[in-house]
């Protein structure tokens, strides 16, 4: 587990000494989780607290146990092990939005889990909607994704528009226009432009792409009603337990102070677009990353 590895056997247990606090999930990852740790050796049959390591009374099971480990995990197809934390965490994985880069969505759909949907983390986007007001006005979710932990909604409260993003319930960030919008067709738009340099740091074993501000801006048929600059955006993931909607809004909400879910959108959907504009590693990018990670080796 992130480079950490043990193994049991027959009331013997070989296990690596822990290294790594449980929060300390960006540093830089061990090269060689397989040899370069201290290994513990507990004879559970008399110590089942796992109180006295005995590694240094037996070598000879110390190397008997690893080895096993080895057999075990080429037969399980664990190696290479990879020591890393949030690099693995956030590592893209093979999902129906890879190598995609428009999304588009004509009726309301929710539950869509958050590795199946469009990730709008550490990049920039835009989400256009095109709805229809109907007479009297309108209100609900038009797009949401993660809830009262972490994530972002796009929905009409009291006929204004407004987009908001939850960072980890510490903070709440919120975009709105002036007035609600009047009955018939309207565009509404939000759109993100990111700073960093994105998860292409991540290659070079480097956090210094993710989590950067950005400028959000809102507009209404084209016109900006609100603009303001985000100094802190989520680096890695949302809620897991929360899906993307279009339409309404599952389980909890971004924000318990504006809506109840599952607040359902009573203006007509047209259609839903979503934009997005990951940024690319220039080469001198690269090079700069590159010498650093060398410099940091040789520093190990």
């Amino acid at each position: 587990m992130f480079g950490q590895w043990a193994l049991y056997d027959d009331g013997w247990f070989l296990s690596t000494k822990v290294n790594r606090a449980p929060w300390d999930a960006f540093g830089p990852a061990n090269t060689d989780p397989l040899n370069n740790q201290v290994l513990e050796l507990f004879n559970l049959n008399k110590d089942f607290s796992q109180s006295e390591n005995v590694a240094a009374k037996y070598p000879q099971k110390v190397k008997e146990l690893k080895d096993k480990f080895i057999a075990e995990a080429r037969k399980y197809q664990v190696f290479p092990l990879d020591a890393s934390v949030a690099a693995r965490i956030i590592a893209p994985r093979p999902n129906i939005t890879a190598g995609r880069t428009e999304f588009v969505y004509t009726r309301p759909m929710t539950g869509l889990p958050q590795g199946d949907s469009p990730l709008l983390l550490n990049t920039s986007y835009t989400i256009t909607a095109d709805i229809e007001v109907p007479q009297g006005g309108a209100e609900g979710m038009i797009l949401t994704s993660g809830g009262r932990f972490a994530g972002y909604g796009f929905y009409l409260l009291k006929g204004k528009p407004v987009f908001l993003w939850n960072l980890v319930d510490l903070e709440r960030l919120k975009w709105e226009g002036t007035e609600a919008l009047t009955p018939g067709r309207h565009t509404v738009e939000f759109d993100f432009k990111y700073d960093g340099i994105g998860v292409g740091t991540l290659e070079f074993n480097n956090f210094s792409g993710l989590a950067q501000p950005g400028t959000g801006t809102l507009k209404v048929d084209g016109k900006v009603v609100d603009s303001k600059r985000m100094a802190k955006t989520l680096p890695m993931i949302l809620q897991w337990d929360e899906s993307f909607d279009v339409g309404s809004d599952t389980l909890t909400g971004v924000n318990d102070a504006d809506y109840k879910p599952p607040f359902p959108l009573s203006a007509k959907l047209n259609k839903l677009t979503i934009k997005v504009d990951r940024p690319q590693l220039s080469p001198a990018d690269i090079k700069k990353l590159q010498t650093a990670m060398q410099e940091k080796a040789k520093a190990d």
